[in-house]
């Protein structure tokens, strides 16, 4: 399982409701989940921003989920 599906299923998101938070299409988002197809950067932040993680944590680079502190 991917850390995308299991960040999203522990907020307990389904595709649908993360398409309402990023804009991305269910289609697509699904695809990214499975790793069929790759995000861009500008989607990458709205999905850390959506599920309350960093981008480091979505590419596998750290095991922090904890996001950094943000700019207002």
């Amino acid at each position: 399982m991917s850390r995308l599906k299991k960040l999203r299923e522990e907020k307990g998101f389904t595709q649908i409701k993360m398409q309402m938070l990023t804009g991305i299409d269910q289609s697509d988002y699904s695809k990214i989940e499975r790793g069929v197809r790759y995000y861009t950067f500008e989607q990458c932040v709205k999905i850390a921003i959506a599920l309350n993680t960093s981008m480091d944590y979505l590419a596998g680079l750290t095991d922090e989920k904890k996001p950094y502190p943000r700019n207002k």
